[in-house]
């Protein structure tokens, strides 16, 4: 498992990625070609896959997305060390907390 900030990336096997989720289209890269993983509303820093990848978003906000890298990739932030992630498949969480009554994502 890979922890930048309040984003969690976990490895999947392959035959464990829904079959929704290779039929789906890819979440556009942003104006700088990265994969944005979760944008900072508070800072407009972001949590950013550069290299070859596709990311494909989870239905609704809590919802995990899940992101390929054929090649490998890297997890940038520019407040956060970068991570490499060897080539394959992952679900990626943002972190949630408790409102009373209800869950939210984390705003960063």
């Amino acid at each position: 498992m890979y922890r930048q900030g309040d984003i969690l990336i976990v490895p999947v096997r392959e035959e464990a990625v829904p079959a929704s989720v290779t039929t789906s289209p890819s979440a556009p890269r942003d104006a700088r070609g990265r994969l944005v993983l979760a944008l900072g509303e508070a800072t407009g820093h972001a949590h950013a896959v550069v290299g070859s990848g596709t990311l494909v978003r989870g239905p609704r906000p809590m919802d995990p997305d899940f992101l390929h890298v054929p090649s490998g990739g890297r997890v940038v932030h520019e407040e956060h060390a970068a991570i490499s992630l060897p080539k394959g498949w992952y679900r990626v969480q943002r972190q949630r907390e408790y409102i009373p009554g209800a869950f939210r994502v984390v705003a960063d």
